[in-house]
């Protein structure tokens, strides 16, 4: 065990991955988990909320997501159900001009199909007219393919020291094409968390994350950019009954850096959420070629409130133990902003920026990720 192990809690140590995530009394596992579920059909749980069962399907929030970081850009593609509805959602951070397209199309809620589980061959997709996003999962050997096409209306965010990025949504919309295929291998040990949000009621938080090496191409407005050894992706698998109130931050990044005078892949993932117990229950972790790390619970500050971020921001995400010392630097930003009455409220901002700062591993060795890609998530809801 290495000089910074003592700093992670025992429940954060991958066990045994049962069959099903619900027990015979209806209630969820918690914990670090060494491979995939084969049942997670979290609809089973007794009373996850205050809601009767009945009311399960509309308190569940499901998703499969990837980001991918190519040269040029980084590509993020989401297929969700919120129970209510559900959404294809395709984002990409341009680079070279730091502006963010999202293109978002909300439909049926049964129109769209959440994969059961990430094995043997288990697809998730959905479809609205020529729009689409389709993963084909293998986690079991380590695979998954994406595919995807977006057209139309998109909103497109550019830097703007005049205008925040609330303001933007007002008047920046245009029209845009996005289509992608990517075949994805993974390169580390997998990241698979049961968080409980709530002590009372057995409210779970369920993700898997891995990181990936990305081979395939993408095409934006007829411009196509193609795979290289730098390509690599992180999909997100994600299930969970959320409070009415929440707020989550995040931020994770992939690529390659220089480690000991060589070229080598690397990337983490850091968020902060509900979990009763962040010691116990979290998703924070350093991933290499072949292995991982796990890091310590960390919290996020802002030079600048996402809702007023107009051309820069900075982010700093820290642990009390200096594992995690990061300044995210904040270029480009998309909002997603939705408020009805006082019934819903959505605050939700997907970030892109570049890294300062390192990262240790448990045996307190010192990664400096300066010039790294970046990218984040600061969601408040009231539902």
């Amino acid at each position: 065990m290495g000089e910074y192990s003592k700093f992670i809690a025992k429940e954060r140590r991958t066990v045994e991955t049962p069959k099903s995530m619900v027990k015979e009394d209806r209630t969820c596992v918690f914990g670090t988990f060494n491979k995939e579920f084969e049942d997670m059909d979290i609809l089973k749980l007794n009373h996850p909320t205050h809601a009767p069962n009945f009311l399960n399907k509309f308190k569940l929030t499901l998703w499969e997501a990837t980001e991918v970081h190519f040269k040029e850009g980084v590509l993020l593609a989401v297929i969700c159900d919120m129970g209510i509805f559900g959404k294809i959602m395709h984002v990409f951070f341009d680079k070279e001009t730091k502006s963010v397209y999202c293109w978002d199309t909300n439909i049926k809620s049964k129109e769209t199909k959440i994969a059961p589980n990430l094995i043997n061959g288990s697809i998730a997709e959905a479809h609205a007219g020529e729009t689409f996003i389709k993963y084909v999962n293998n986690f079991q050997d380590g695979k998954c393919e994406l595919a995807g096409k977006h057209l139309g209306k998109c909103l497109i965010t550019k830097p703007n020291k005049d205008k925040t990025a609330v303001a933007a949504i007002k008047e920046n919309y245009g029209e845009a094409s996005i289509e992608y295929s990517v075949k994805l291998e993974r390169l580390s040990d997998p990241c698979i968390v049961s968080i409980p949000f709530d002590k009372k009621k057995p409210r779970p938080l369920y993700s898997q994350k891995d990181f990936f090496k990305a081979t395939g191409s993408l095409t934006i407005n007829g411009k196509t950019y193609t795979s290289d050894v730098d390509t690599v992706a992180v999909v997100d698998d994600h299930r969970g009954y959320y409070p009415r109130k929440a707020h989550y931050d995040w931020v994770t990044t992939m690529g390659r850096c220089e480690i000991n005078g060589k070229k080598e892949y690397l990337a983490f993932n850091l968020t902060r959420n509900q979990s009763i117990d962040q010691d116990k229950y979290n998703e924070n972790i350093l991933w290499q070629v072949g292995k991982s790390s796990l890091l310590t619970p960390v919290t996020f500050t802002r030079s600048v409130e996402s809702a007023d971020f107009k051309d820069y921001s900075e982010w700093i995400v820290k642990d009390e133990h200096d594992m995690v010392n990061l300044k995210f630097k904040v270029y480009g930003i998309n909002p997603m902003i939705l408020h009805v009455d006082h019934l819903v409220r959505i605050d939700y901002y997907i970030t892109f920026g570049e890294l300062e700062g390192y990262l240790r591993d448990e045996d307190g060795n010192k990664y400096v990720l300066d010039g790294m890609m970046g990218m984040g998530e600061d969601k408040s809801l009231l539902l």
